[in-house]
């Protein structure tokens, strides 16, 4: 990525620059190496943003299970 590594950027960061990335393709101004260039960025930020999903999902899931076991130790319904 030209902008920032993904270990300081944001998720919002990345699909910001993904939008960036997707306009500029889209307006058929870009040369060949610049496409190319630009889809290898776009994949790295794909796959960041992935695993931010994921990451956040998991999060998800383990508070979820917390919540359970707080329910069941409080005696359920």
């Amino acid at each position: 990525m030209t902008e920032q590594t993904t270990e300081t950027q944001t998720y919002e960061a990345a699909t910001g620059r993904l939008e960036h990335i997707i306009k500029r393709l889209d307006s058929g101004e870009a040369g060949l190496r610049e496409t190319l260039d630009l889809v290898r960025e776009g994949r790295g930020l794909v796959e960041f943003c992935a695993g931010e999903l994921d990451a956040v999902w998991r999060g998800l899931e383990e508070l979820r299970l917390e919540e359970l076991v707080a329910w069941l130790e409080n005696g359920g319904p």
